[in-house]
């Protein structure tokens, strides 16, 4: 029995640490190429330092802290715990707090909240890869000064190609993801103990004192100092967002044992340089290393940036099919690169926009520094409605005491408020720049999330409960052979039904009214996935349940059913109707004129419901209707 249970804890120890390993790969991606700029930035950015002792050590001091108390603290000791069956992300968490607490009068704003956040994380998935790689490949300029003048055209060649492989997939370029960013957290790591060897008194930086005189010294420029010093955490929402990959446990000890120590033993590096040398602050990271040594660094460090630049990418492909199924983004293309991980997919449009996106910024902007001042907002923004989301979470779902639940959730809503309102001020700068993105994703996921509502409304007006559709239509109509499936958003009889009697005249022996429900999580077992009723004279009324994160394949839950509905279906004796409304826009109560238009614009535009359900193409019978919102 012992033996047993030992060889359990060996298996669960190894999986922790294959898991721990892969976390290190794509989880701190981001977070661990932040060294390359944020210290630099912090004295040579939009609001310049001087580089003494004294702001040396604040910097430092609040570097430390901000990652002890957002990182650390916030997010892996508290955030993590508010998985969605296994899931994070604004999204997941955003379907969690509406399935614990249904309908509120609260709930209008959660949902704001929540999308609001999402579209922050596309402003922020747009400038990580081009701020990333751009601030690795400057470091050509430590090497040779000349070579300063290929950094741009490195750095395009680079997300080029990083683009163009997304459509394989990312399964076995994945695999080295861990073993390189470990390799690299141990080369910063050691960089960073020979920095602190050279003046081991940086350690007291540490101490939250030097912070405080910061402040005390310099009021006005240390909280403008914030707006850089948070760029130490960008990344900090991967750690939240990647918890359906790896698992809570297996992120925590990654932070804890391997990433954190290491990026704080590079930071305190970078900053002893500082103090023995002020004028390496035009790129302490790559100053740190000797001068043989940096060339290999650029390279290391360039291949760190395209991992933290694959995370973001592939976290905007997963949050772009949260968007869909929960109904906030028209259906989209999405191909599954991976027979084996669900999780692996490739969204062409999303991957497509943001490449264009990218290189528009890296061709506008031109540097890592004029960068970083759009960097900050997004990042900081989200780290504020998190914490909004903290405080529902504590006071109304964990129901944790009011005098504990208000401490930490006003603790928290203080610091991330201070480093959002110091970013505030780099608007002018490039910060308009991930507001602009996030204002544009934000009106195109409310006005489908309305517009699908409107039409919902529109077409129960003119519609016929079902039990009294089969009572007169049941009999009185000739039946033919076979099944017909009639996909229905609504209990009552879908249009497509209405428009095949009135013009065919005939109903199939079986009817199918079917609808697919998108649950409030992430995913559900195969066992729960169908509720079948009959109803009658050949009817059915059938209900697919999906999670957010589930691939939806009709013909394969409906061959599963077996003979539930009366019996088993045949491929080539099923055919599916589908109802394609064109919309138009009017002067009815709904949306303004324009959204209207937006709306029908982005119905025309979205995937055919034939692919996205995997319907078979030669069983498919479209019926169109004019609606008008």
């Amino acid at each position: 029995m012992e033996a047993t249970q030992t060889a359990d804890q060996h298996g669960h120890q190894d999986r922790l640490g294959t898991l721990a390993v892969g976390a290190i790969g794509v989880v701190f991606g981001d977070i661990g190429t932040s060294p390359l700029y944020s210290l630099k930035e912090s004295f040579i950015g939009h609001h310049p330092l001087a580089v003494d002792r004294a702001h040396i050590f604040g910097v430092l001091s609040l570097v430390f802290w901000t990652m002890m108390l957002v990182v650390t603290i916030k997010y892996v000791f508290i955030i993590l715990r508010a998985d969605n069956k296994g899931e994070g992300g604004s999204l997941a968490l955003l379907a969690l707090i509406q399935r614990k607490l249904g309908e509120t009068r609260w709930t209008p704003w959660i949902v704001a909240l929540g999308v609001i956040a999402t579209a922050l994380f596309y402003g922020d998935a747009i400038i990580t890869p081009a701020v990333s790689v751009l601030s690795a490949v400057e470091g050509l300029a430590t090497v040779q000064g000349s070579l300063s003048q290929l950094v741009l055209p490195i750095s395009i060649v680079i997300l080029i190609g990083l683009f163009a492989i997304q459509s394989h997939g990312t399964a076995r370029v994945g695999k080295l993801f861990g073993p390189v960013m470990i390799f690299y957290f141990i080369v910063i790591a050691v960089l960073g103990v020979v920095g602190i060897a050279k003046s081991p008194d940086i350690l007291w930086a540490l101490n939250p004192w030097y912070a405080l005189h910061f402040f005390t010294l310099d009021p006005l420029l240390a909280f403008l100092a914030l707006g850089s010093v948070v760029l130490a955490v960008t990344g900090a929402e991967a750690l939240y967002a990647d918890m359906g990959h790896f698992g809570r446990k297996a992120i925590m000890v990654s932070w804890l044992y391997i990433a954190f120590p290491c990026l704080m033993l590079n930071y305190l590096g970078q900053s002893a340089l500082l103090l023995s040398s002020p004028a390496s602050v035009e790129n302490p990271f790559f100053l740190l290393a000797p001068e043989w040594a940096r060339l290999p660094l650029v390279i290391l460090a360039t291949a760190a940036t395209v991992i933290a630049s694959q995370a973001v990418i592939s976290g905007a492909f997963s949050v772009t099919q949260q968007a869909v199924q929960l109904g906030f983004l028209p259906r989209l293309r999405i191909l599954h690169t991976s027979a084996k991980a669900a999780g692996q997919i490739y969204v062409p449009l999303a991957n497509w926009l943001l490449l264009v996106m990218v290189i528009l910024l890296v061709l506008g902007f031109r540097s890592s520094s004029n960068l970083a001042a759009a960097y900050g907002i997004a990042v900081t923004g989200t780290m504020f409605i998190t914490a909004c989301m903290l405080g529902v979470l504590t006071f109304a779902v964990w129901k944790w005491p009011p005098v504990l639940a208000g401490l930490v959730t006003g603790g928290f809503l203080l610091i991330d408020g201070l480093y959002f309102a110091s970013n505030v001020t780099k608007i002018p700068d490039g910060g308009w720049f991930p507001l602009l993105v996030a204002a544009i994703v934000f009106v195109l996921l409310t006005t489908w999330a309305t517009g699908r509502k409107l039409v919902r409304a529109r077409l129960h007006e003119g519609a016929m409960p079902i039990e009294i559709f089969i009572q007169s239509a049941g009999h009185s109509v000739q039946r033919v052979g076979g099944t017909a499936v009639f996909l229905a958003s609504t209990d009552d009889i879908p249009p497509a039904l209405l428009h095949n009697l009135k013009h065919n005249k005939v109903l199939h022996e079986r009817v199918i009214i079917l609808t697919v429900a998108i649950e409030q999580v992430p995913h559900v077992a195969p066992e729960q996935r169908a509720e079948v009723k009959p109803l009658g004279q050949g009817f059915y009324r059938t209900i697919l349940h999906y999670g957010f994160m589930d691939e939806i394949d009709i013909p394969l839950a409906l061959h599963a059913l077996g003979d539930a509905a009366g019996e088993k279906f045949k491929a080539m004796e099923t055919s599916y109707f589908l109802a394609r409304q064109t919309l138009i826009a009017s002067s009815r109560p709904g949306m303004a004129i324009w959204r209207e238009k937006l709306f029908a614009w982005m119905v025309r535009n979205a995937e055919s419901a034939m692919e996205f359900f995997k319907l078979p193409t030669n069983r498919v019978v479209e019926l169109g209707s004019q609606v008008e919102i």
